[in-house]
């Protein structure tokens, strides 16, 4: 049904003729956190920075002013909001694709309040096996709470996917041995990606640079034989991401909207908001980012800059397609 909603959805713009438009929406409704991850920026705002929610209706505003049939929340820990269960319910009415991205701490206490639905799927945050994860998150316990949470969800009829960054220090063995265990959780697909630099992140030695992460995912992903695991990007995207495919970034398909307004250019860089989408579409110079154009951008494989970009060129002809629709087949 998503896979059909989104397709639809690409092809109207196409139509259209639009050559900027959103595909996710990355959600931020708060930026509190119960953890201090290592690699995590977003909770080193200030106090009346953190202290601040977004409120249902600014929440559901947005998607309508976006459009994008997918939202994806995420924050700080969505879960801490005091209306999560609202926000959700709310933009599910909208029909919109829901991702919830959550680190679990919290999430048995939603279980049954959150409602079972094939719009809502519970994104779990996890980096690693029991010691890679507990020292990333930097708490002891929280893998076990995690996996418990999963198995728990999945039980009463949840959707649910893994979330995972890789760290520099994690070898190709160690992630092939943590997708195995998600797999043996009965998870419903699982993201991947390498760490990017945050600026204001406590630890600054432990991100992949753009060599090491294609090399990493290039043996990796050589792994995924048969559909050994299913991961939840675009075949074309992970090309791109074992470095067999060059794309240009294309931010817009995922914008950010958090307490602060309209994210210039996306949730993993701060120059800038506005106050509508249409402003933040309007006067972003967006030729100013990706790889080859911002030297802050130089490290950058994420999904919310160069995912918009594969889906984008997986239906720019037959042949992409016809590849595209082969790899989802394996």
């Amino acid at each position: 049904m998503q896979a059909i909603k989104v397709g639809t959805y690409v092809m109207r713009q196409k139509v259209k003729g639009r050559k900027r438009y959103p595909l996710v929406l990355m959600l931020e409704p708060l930026f509190r956190c119960n953890l201090e991850c290592i690699g995590c920026g977003k909770i080193q705002k200030p106090n009346e920075i953190l202290n601040k929610n977004l409120t249902p209706d600014e929440c559901f505003q947005a998607a309508r002013e976006c459009g994008a049939p997918v939202v994806s929340i995420a924050g700080g820990e969505p879960l801490m909001h005091p209306q999560i269960v609202e926000i959700v319910e709310g933009l599910i009415k909208q029909k919109r694709y829901i991702y919830l991205c959550t680190n679990a701490i919290m999430l048995k206490n939603f279980l049954g309040k959150l409602p079972v639905s094939p719009f809502l799927t519970l994104s779990i945050h996890l980096d690693g096996l029991e010691e890679d994860h507990d020292r990333i998150v930097n708490r002891q316990g929280v893998f076990k709470v995690a996996v418990e949470a999963i198995r728990q969800a999945k039980e009463m009829g949840y959707r649910v996917s893994g979330n995972t960054t890789f760290f520099e220090g994690t070898t190709v063995e160690q992630a092939e041995k943590f997708l195995d265990c998600l797999n043996s959780l009965g998870v419903d697909g699982s993201t991947v990606a390498s760490a990017f630099r945050y600026a204001d992140a406590p630890d600054q030695e432990h991100f992949f640079g753009r060599k090491r992460t294609q090399e990493f995912f290039k043996e990796l992903l050589g792994k995924n034989k048969k559909g050994r695991w299913d991961i939840s990007h675009s075949p074309l995207y992970l090309e791109f991401l074992q470095g067999r495919r060059d794309y240009e970034c294309t931010p817009w398909g995922n914008p950010n909207y958090s307490v602060l307004g309209w994210q210039k250019p996306c949730y993993l860089l701060d120059d800038g908001y506005a106050e509508s989408f249409n402003e933040l579409m309007d006067t972003t110079h967006w030729e100013d980012y990706g790889h080859k154009n911002n030297p802050k951008c130089a490290d950058c494989t994420a999904h919310c800059g160069y995912e918009a970009t594969a889906v984008e060129d997986a239906t720019s002809s037959l042949k992409n397609m016809i590849v595209s629709a082969r790899a989802a087949m394996l």
